[in-house]
């Protein structure tokens, strides 16, 4: 499959979105191996970490790359007794993609969606294309409109 034909790339261009695709050399293996690759700041970069609770209620959590997601944060909004992050093959049986490829849009199931509110500092951001060996470049307003998420303090 290439790059162009991801969910995430699909969704951009029915919608009619603008973006930049930023293609890797090679498949990074941490935010700041995307970031170098991508040529961009890892600020700039919004990371996606699906969580799950005891009872299997999945919410997908975006924070700013070098950021962590506290999963105690995000239980307390969704009211969940205990949330960790879901394992390899859970993220993939929920979302459709491997860990290192998730991004907020081009799901394969709708989910819950939460945002840490300081992705809104950057006027433009980047994730995962759905695919290693590329990013995309949008608009921070495009990204929201598209996800319409919950936005709170969700950072450790």
């Amino acid at each position: 499959m290439s790059v162009t034909q991801t969910a995430v790339i699909q969704l951009l261009e029915e919608e009619g979105v603008e973006y930049r695709l930023l293609p890797h050399s090679k498949p990074a293996k941490t935010i700041e191996e995307a970031a170098q690759e991508r040529g961009v700041d890892p600020q700039q970069m919004v990371k996606s970490i699906l969580l799950r609770d005891m009872s299997g209620f999945h919410v997908l959590a975006c924070v700013p790359g070098p950021a962590q997601v506290d999963p105690k944060k995000v239980r307390d909004i969704f009211g969940c007794r205990r949330m960790t992050c879901a394992d390899a093959t859970d993220v993939e049986k929920v979302t459709g993609l491997v860990i290192g490829t998730v991004a907020p849009i081009g799901l394969k199931n709708p989910l819950p969606l939460i945002f840490d509110q300081s992705i809104e500092q950057h006027d433009l951001v980047n994730i995962s294309s759905g695919d290693r060996m590329a990013g995309v470049e949008l608009s921070k307003d495009d990204l929201l409109i598209l996800c319409d998420p919950m936005m709170a303090d969700i950072c450790r």
